[in-house]
This record gives C-alpha cells, structure tokens and sequence, in this order.
C-alpha cells in the first residue's frame, strides 16, 4: 500500500512539473524566439559558404578573420 501511494505522489509530482512548462508567450518576447541565432541550421554547410565567399572576396584571410586588405598588402 506504501509503494502504491509513493507511486503516486511521484506521478502527480511529475504531471505538475510537466504541466507548468507550458506557457502563453507574449506578443513582445516572439522577437526573442525569432532571433536568427535560435535557427536550426547545418553548421558545416555555413562555414563551407562562408569560406567560399571570403576566398571569392578576397577582402580577408580564409578563416574569415582579419588578414589583410584584400589588395594584397599585409
């Protein structure tokens, strides 16, 4: 019968826990949700294209990072 009721009182603990994770959001914190650093993206495709276009562009080192001019003066 102890088991039973532990049982229980865990399950209901759980349901409470589970239930109150659900909220309304407001109008004004959907920007937040809609930020572009929340977007599920696939990470090496993006570097990929950003590697290719800094090597098209020329205007920095193949990393992305600060190298150089892009006129070929260090």
């Amino acid at each position: 019968m102890k088991n039973k009721l532990i049982i229980i009182i865990i399950i209901i603990i759980i349901a409470i826990v589970s239930l109150s994770s659900c909220v309304a959001v407001k109008e004004y914190e959907k920007v937040n949700i809609s930020d572009p650093d929340m977007a599920l993206v696939n990470r090496k495709s993006k570097k990929f294209v950003t590697t290719f276009q800094v090597y098209r562009e020329g205007a920095s080192g193949a990393n992305g990072g600060k190298s150089g001019g892009g006129c070929g003066c260090n």
